[in-house]
């Protein structure tokens, strides 16, 4: 096997066992840490963490240890949070929040750095296009990677359905899942359903031994960068100096189009952690079970990748326009839906339905918003994608942060108007667009998409 095609599949699959674990135990926590809202306060710290580390510490680790004990290292940081769920408290729970926090900026960051060495080298050596082969690992690196979602959660679901004690879950019970949810009675049949701690400890010593397996794999099988290829590489990673890079994001606001897109970028934060946080407690795990979370958020997982797959290929055709017009559209039905539907076990299959048509809509804002950061910024690509990291990654930390202090239907409410007001932006960006060049294609760049989609999903 070519050299640089096994290194990019070790990494894939790396990447596949460590997010295995921690995409489904992320799923998990507004449910199985509901206790105070600590599942949902560790992940708000986390992001807050993410947001902190990506402005100064991708550069810094990379340059010191190299792009394979980056990689090792940041997954390291991982392992942490899973072990920190085995005895969880604000004293664990926080402080490992924020050390995966910090290891999830030099991971991606290492991660794109060592798959583009390998492509530009593989192509030198072969005479081929070097952008080509670098969007050629992405997508095997993506291919692999994007399943992680669906194992994790399958994992979960089929580990917590062994419980032994069944819980039937009263009318009166119900009464407080969806919307309109007890804020002071939510937990009830939450922790009437609460699987039993040995079922939790087999869950996390399988995630756990997934991330080990995950930084074995990348110690043993996966090469360092040669010295004269870093050396390459070197003046990508070390220049610009860390506080011109955190001066040019923030420089970059000065952009009109940067500032319009703020709401847009934001709100893709607020959906994603409205799914994660509050439909899979309020309306999963206090209607069907917390065993039900997983088979729900792999729904979601499938969807979404073949809608990112399947707009990526359709936006040359339709335009982007067409394609937020379709996710707007679904993520507003969905949430007036989501208003007035009262879950019931008896209605199995409307629990699927709506992961599926979110997974849709989250298809959309992510491949043609960072393609439209793409194509707006080409000359700024680094301070554009840093705003992108951060506006996304506050709106995780918010919408986590209230999800313990709100009912559902507030929440709701809040994410109705954050896409209204994304889409009156979105429309003004549209129009500047417009008038300054015409010409302009609307087609967007699948590669920009596709990476940057994982990165901002942790």
């Amino acid at each position: 096997m070519e050299r640089n095609l096994k290194n990019v599949l070790v990494i894939s699959f790396g990447f596949l066992f460590l997010f295995t674990a921690y995409g489904g135990l992320q799923s998990l926590q507004s449910s199985l840490n509901s206790e105070e809202g600590l599942g949902v306060a560790s992940l708000s710290v986390l992001y807050a963490a993410l947001i902190l580390s990506s402005m100064f510490l991708p550069p810094i680790l990379i340059k010191k240890l190299g792009c394979k004990w980056t990689i090792a290292l940041s997954m390291c940081c991982y392992i942490a949070f899973s072990l920190g769920n085995f005895y969880a408290s604000w004293y664990t729970l926080i402080p490992t929040s924020v050390i995966l926090g910090l290891g999830g900026a030099p991971l991606w960051s290492a991660k794109c750095t060592y798959l583009t060495i390998a492509g530009t080298s593989y192509a030198e050596k072969a005479g081929k296009n070097a952008k080509d082969i670098i969007n050629q690992y992405f997508g095997v690196f993506f291919l692999i990677f994007q399943s992680s979602g669906i194992w994790g959660n399958l994992i979960s679901s089929l580990i917590l359905s062994q419980s032994s004690t069944k819980v039937e879950i009263s009318e009166e019970d119900l009464e407080c899942c969806g919307a309109y949810n007890c804020l002071t009675d939510s937990s009830n049949t939450t922790e009437l359903a609460k699987p039993s701690n040995s079922l939790i400890y087999t869950l996390l010593g399988v995630y756990t031994a997934s991330g080990v397996l995950a930084v074995l794999l990348i110690i043993i099988f996966l090469d360092q960068i040669k010295s004269d290829q870093a050396e390459t590489e070197k003046e990508k990673i070390e220049t610009p100096s860390f506080w011109s890079t955190f001066l040019a994001t923030f420089q970059h606001l000065k952009d009109k189009r940067q500032c319009l897109l703020i709401p847009l970028t934001m709100y893709s934060g607020f959906e994603q952690g409205f799914l994660s946080g509050d439909y899979t407690k309020a309306y999963v795990t206090c209607a069907l079970g917390i065993q039900y979370v997983g088979y729900v958020m792999i729904c979601f997982a499938a969807v979404n990748s073949l809608c990112s797959l399947l707009f990526g290929k359709m936006s040359q055709f339709t335009g982007r326009k067409l394609l937020f017009a379709l996710a707007t559209v679904t993520n507003t039905a969905c949430i007036i839906a989501l208003l007035l539907w009262k879950p019931h076990p008896k209605q199995l299959a409307v629990f699927f339905v709506f992961p599926a048509l979110w997974g849709l809509s989250d298809a959309v804002w992510q491949t043609q918003t960072n393609g439209l950061y793409g194509i707006l910024f080409e000359k700024h690509k680094e301070a554009a994608f840093a705003n992108y990291r951060l506006w996304e990654s506050l709106g995780f930390v918010i919408a986590f942060g209230y999800s313990t202090k709100l009912q559902v239907y507030i929440k709701l409410y809040i994410l109705l108007s954050v896409l209204v007001l994304s889409m009156v932006t979105y429309g003004a960006v549209e129009c500047i667009e417009a008038k300054s060049s015409p010409g302009t294609p609307t087609a967007t760049k699948k590669e920009n998409g596709g990476a940057l989609t994982q990165e901002t999903h942790m």
